[in-house]
Protein backbone atom coordinates (compact mmCIF):
# COMPACT_ATOMS: atom_id res chain seq x y z
CA UNK A 1 0.00 0.00 0.00
CA UNK A 2 1.60 3.15 -0.91
CA UNK A 3 1.94 6.15 1.86
CA UNK A 4 -0.31 9.32 1.24
CA UNK A 5 1.52 11.94 0.43
CA UNK A 6 0.36 15.11 2.69
CA UNK A 7 -0.83 18.17 1.94
CA UNK A 8 1.58 20.91 4.13
CA UNK A 9 1.66 23.39 0.67
CA UNK A 10 -1.35 24.36 -1.39
CA UNK A 11 -1.50 26.71 -4.52
CA UNK A 12 -3.64 29.61 -2.57
CA UNK A 13 -1.80 30.06 0.35
CA UNK A 14 1.59 29.01 -1.06
CA UNK A 15 4.49 31.40 0.18
CA UNK A 16 8.00 30.58 -0.90
CA UNK A 17 9.84 31.61 2.09
CA UNK A 18 7.53 29.21 4.37
CA UNK A 19 8.74 26.70 1.80
CA UNK A 20 11.35 23.71 3.25
CA UNK A 21 13.24 23.56 -0.17
CA UNK A 22 13.34 27.30 -0.19
CA UNK A 23 15.00 27.15 2.80
CA UNK A 24 17.19 24.45 1.59
CA UNK A 25 18.25 27.03 -1.11
CA UNK A 26 18.79 30.05 1.34
CA UNK A 27 21.36 28.00 3.68
CA UNK A 28 23.08 25.99 0.57
CA UNK A 29 23.36 29.26 -1.03
CA UNK A 30 24.70 31.25 2.15
CA UNK A 31 27.30 28.31 3.13
CA UNK A 32 28.52 28.36 -0.37
CA UNK A 33 28.84 32.32 -1.07
CA UNK A 34 31.07 32.03 2.94
CA UNK A 35 33.10 28.85 1.35
CA UNK A 36 34.29 30.88 -1.16
CA UNK A 37 34.88 33.90 0.37
CA UNK A 38 37.37 31.74 2.93
CA UNK A 39 38.95 29.90 0.21
CA UNK A 40 39.10 33.23 -2.10
CA UNK A 41 43.20 33.62 -0.83
CA UNK A 42 44.02 30.33 -1.76
CA UNK A 43 42.38 31.52 -5.23
CA UNK A 44 39.75 28.90 -5.50
CA UNK A 45 36.56 29.96 -6.77
CA UNK A 46 33.49 27.92 -5.97
CA UNK A 47 33.38 25.86 -9.24
CA UNK A 48 36.88 24.70 -8.02
CA UNK A 49 37.21 23.68 -4.75
CA UNK A 50 34.78 20.39 -5.14
CA UNK A 51 36.76 19.09 -7.76
CA UNK A 52 40.03 19.89 -5.97
CA UNK A 53 38.54 18.43 -2.70
CA UNK A 54 37.70 15.06 -4.75
CA UNK A 55 41.10 14.58 -6.42
CA UNK A 56 42.77 15.40 -2.81
CA UNK A 57 39.92 12.65 -1.27
CA UNK A 58 40.68 10.20 -3.89
CA UNK A 59 37.46 10.34 -4.88
CA UNK A 60 38.14 10.60 -8.45
CA UNK A 61 41.14 11.08 -10.75
CA UNK A 62 39.90 11.51 -14.17
CA UNK A 63 38.29 14.51 -16.03
CA UNK A 64 34.74 12.05 -16.59
CA UNK A 65 34.81 10.35 -13.07
CA UNK A 66 34.95 14.42 -11.90
CA UNK A 67 32.84 15.44 -14.19
CA UNK A 68 30.25 12.52 -12.77
CA UNK A 69 30.81 13.37 -9.67
CA UNK A 70 30.04 17.10 -9.35
CA UNK A 71 27.72 17.15 -12.02
CA UNK A 72 29.40 18.96 -14.14
CA UNK A 73 29.13 18.49 -18.10
CA UNK A 74 32.59 17.09 -19.87
CA UNK A 75 33.07 20.20 -21.32
CA UNK A 76 33.03 22.58 -18.72
CA UNK A 77 35.04 20.35 -16.73
CA UNK A 78 37.79 20.34 -19.38
CA UNK A 79 38.20 24.11 -19.11
CA UNK A 80 37.91 24.27 -15.49
CA UNK A 81 40.56 21.30 -15.26
CA UNK A 82 42.85 23.88 -17.78
CA UNK A 83 42.07 27.01 -15.32
CA UNK A 84 43.54 25.18 -12.15
CA UNK A 85 46.60 23.76 -14.13
CA UNK A 86 47.48 27.26 -15.42
CA UNK A 87 47.25 27.67 -11.99
CA UNK A 88 50.01 25.42 -10.93
CA UNK A 89 47.61 23.37 -8.78
CA UNK A 90 47.06 19.92 -11.14
CA UNK A 91 49.14 18.26 -13.75
CA UNK A 92 47.00 15.71 -15.92
CA UNK A 93 49.16 12.63 -16.50
CA UNK A 94 48.40 9.89 -19.47
CA UNK A 95 47.82 6.75 -18.01
CA UNK A 96 50.69 3.72 -18.80
CA UNK A 97 48.15 0.94 -19.14
CA UNK A 98 46.13 2.78 -21.39
CA UNK A 99 47.01 5.67 -23.55
CA UNK A 100 44.09 7.00 -23.79
CA UNK A 101 42.83 7.66 -20.08
CA UNK A 102 44.29 10.80 -18.68
CA UNK A 103 45.07 10.69 -14.97
CA UNK A 104 44.63 13.93 -12.55
CA UNK A 105 46.99 14.28 -10.15
CA UNK A 106 47.38 17.31 -7.58
CA UNK A 107 50.84 18.97 -7.71
CA UNK A 108 52.81 19.99 -4.46
CA UNK A 109 51.08 23.62 -4.51
CA UNK A 110 47.69 21.99 -5.06
CA UNK A 111 47.67 19.78 -2.31
CA UNK A 112 49.07 22.16 0.24
CA UNK A 113 45.70 24.23 -1.19
CA UNK A 114 43.45 21.23 -1.27
CA UNK A 115 44.42 20.62 2.37
CA UNK A 116 42.90 23.73 3.62
CA UNK A 117 39.33 23.10 2.21
CA UNK A 118 38.33 20.39 4.71
CA UNK A 119 39.74 23.07 7.80
CA UNK A 120 37.38 26.27 5.64
CA UNK A 121 34.46 23.31 5.17
CA UNK A 122 34.14 22.41 8.73
CA UNK A 123 34.57 26.07 10.26
CA UNK A 124 31.56 27.45 8.19
CA UNK A 125 29.30 24.41 8.53
CA UNK A 126 30.60 24.75 12.04
CA UNK A 127 29.39 28.78 12.16
CA UNK A 128 26.20 28.11 10.48
CA UNK A 129 25.12 25.53 13.27
CA UNK A 130 26.05 28.19 16.38
CA UNK A 131 23.90 27.52 19.37
CA UNK A 132 22.83 24.05 18.00
CA UNK A 133 23.22 21.17 20.67
CA UNK A 134 24.52 17.84 19.21
CA UNK A 135 21.18 15.99 19.53
CA UNK A 136 19.52 19.17 17.46
CA UNK A 137 22.28 18.71 14.77
CA UNK A 138 21.29 14.64 14.85
CA UNK A 139 17.89 15.20 14.09
CA UNK A 140 18.31 17.45 11.45
CA UNK A 141 20.47 15.68 9.62
CA UNK A 142 18.04 12.60 10.67
CA UNK A 143 15.24 14.73 8.92
CA UNK A 144 17.40 15.92 5.43
CA UNK A 145 18.12 12.30 5.06
CA UNK A 146 14.23 11.19 4.93
CA UNK A 147 13.54 14.28 2.49
CA UNK A 148 16.42 12.88 -0.09
CA UNK A 149 15.46 9.38 0.50
CA UNK A 150 11.95 10.67 -0.72
CA UNK A 151 13.44 12.98 -3.59
CA UNK A 152 15.90 9.47 -4.24
CA UNK A 153 12.40 7.65 -4.12
CA UNK A 154 10.70 9.83 -6.69
CA UNK A 155 13.47 10.10 -8.86
CA UNK A 156 13.58 6.04 -9.12
CA UNK A 157 9.37 6.19 -9.54
CA UNK A 158 9.97 8.64 -13.06
CA UNK A 159 12.04 6.47 -14.60
CA UNK A 160 10.22 3.17 -13.33
CA UNK A 161 8.66 2.16 -16.99
CA UNK A 162 4.67 2.42 -16.56
CA UNK A 163 2.49 -0.80 -16.61
CA UNK A 164 1.24 -1.67 -19.63
CA UNK A 165 -2.45 -2.62 -18.98
CA UNK A 166 -3.93 -5.45 -21.34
Amino acid sequence: MATRTPSFYRPGTYRPEDSATYLMRRILTAVAQEVEHELEPYGLTSAQWVPMFKLYTGMANTAAELARETQIDAGAMTRMLDRLEDKGLLRRVRSEQDRRVVHLELTPAGRETAQEIPRVLCEVQNAHLRGFSRDELDTLKSLLRRVLDNAIALQAERREPTADPE
